[in-house]
């Protein structure tokens, strides 16, 4: 039987550093494949023009599943500045490579699980009525719309000709900015199409219908943003009318869901979102259970690519120490649920049980969750290195 062939997105920053610890988790749980390396990020939009090169994405179309480490975007001004001296004035414009990505193989459903671990010292905790110390057990897979609305990247800034046409023909741009001139106008749209925003509806209900989920949350904002927001809210009413009646359907908006998070995390299941809130859902409950090193993600679409991700940067600022601290534990569960994906999801079961017991056990934790400020001499008080806390997970397993 052929192995599998895996191409490997190390990215920016730290995203090599994680991902290589991620693939000795995978080889010591029993993960047989090959791994093929695919170029992207900002050394190629340096040297090249082009942080996502043609050949990566042919690398994709062949293999289909893809580990991404980590990216580093900036704004557009400044990432023209860095460009080699050779590509300078060709109006070469830098575009997110892991949105690029995302757009090109449509994969429009990122899910993105968030869940506890017992024992981490970074789980939320509160006072409780008789001013006793509780630790809600978190549970919520967001499932966040990956490809439109305000990520969809259709934006004008002095818009003019038929676009300020357009524009003046509906009557609240007419009364709120009829008389702003062109030149001081930016205007960023947010497009949301009914193919789409049921597919991740779907998903979302289809997930808690399989793992047992007793609602669907859908967090928007349809009592001010009542095309888009209204739009999915009254499909998401719909779908659970005649195809998923024995799921609860539930309704918040983002600010007031933002609230809530602290409040009573634990009694909601599957959520579901557009682009940005559903980024800003998912950052919110990635607090809650440890942070950006515990949040992983899924993104796959119709096409058949599926790419695996943690959610956190490439925090540069940490990948030149001599001895890397950052906690892998991010790359590692995106790495699972890639197992999950191509249904190999007893070894997936197998590795998420040997970080339970790493963290459970306390023995070995990286400075986050030990609380430390990330500096290289944390290690000297006692935090564990990245390859430490892989070494950790492997001999778990």
């Amino acid at each position: 039987m052929n192995k599998r062939t895996i191409v490997t997105m190390p990215g920016d920053g730290i995203g090599r550093i994680v991902l290589d610890q991620a693939i000795r988790v995978l080889s010591a749980a029993g993960f047989d494949a090959n791994y093929v390396e695919g170029d992207i990020g900002w050394e190629f939009w340096c040297n090249e023009g082009n942080p996502l090169p043609e050949r990566t994405i042919k690398l994709l179309e062949e293999h289909k599943i893809g580990l991404f480490g980590a990216i580093t975007s900036k704004p557009k001004d400044e990432a023209s500045a860095e460009l080699n001296a050779d590509l300078q004035g060709r109006g070469l414009v830098y575009k997110s490579p892991i949105v690029a990505l995302r757009q090109h193989f449509k994969m429009d459903i990122c899910l993105r699980p968030c869940k506890t671990y017992k024992g981490n010292p970074l789980n939320f905790i509160r006072r409780g009525a008789n001013g006793e110390v509780e630790e809600p057990m978190v549970d919520v897979p967001i499932f966040r719309q990956n490809t439109e609305g305000l990520y969809g990247g259709v934006e004008w800034s002095a818009p003019n000709g038929i676009v300020y046409e357009a524009l003046m023909t509906h009557p609240q741009f007419v009364k709120n900015f009829g008389s702003t001139p062109k030149e001081e106008l930016s205007v960023s749209t947010r497009i949301f199409t009914k193919h789409a925003t049921e597919r991740i509806l779907r998903a979302a209900f289809e997930h808690a219908r399989k793992y047992g989920y007793k609602s669907v949350t859908v967090c928007e904002k349809p009592n001010v943003i009542r095309e888009t927001s209204g739009m999915m809210y009254k499909m998401a009413q719909q779908l659970q009318k005649n195809d998923y009646p024995e799921i609860e359907l539930w309704n918040t908006n983002i600010d007031a869901q933002m609230m809530w998070l602290t409040k009573n995390p634990e009694t909601y299941g599957v959520m579901v979102a557009g682009n940005m809130f559903g980024d800003i859902l998912s950052d919110g409950f990635a607090g809650l259970i440890g942070g950006l090193g515990f949040a992983c993600s899924a993104q796959m679409g119709e096409s058949g690519v599926a790419v695996f991700e943690p959610t956190h940067g490439s925090a540069p600022k940490y990948a030149d120490y001599q001895r890397s601290i950052v906690n892998p534990v991010a790359m590692i569960e995106s790495a699972c649920m890639m197992l999950d994906y191509i249904d190999e999801g007893a070894m997936a079961e197998k590795i998420r049980k040997a970080i339970a017991a790493v963290i459970e056990e306390g023995k070995v934790r990286t400075y986050d969750m030990l609380k430390m400020p990330g500096k290289p001499d944390v290690i000297d008080k006692g935090a564990a290195t990245t390859e430490q806390m892989a070494d950790a997970i492997i001999a778990k397993l």
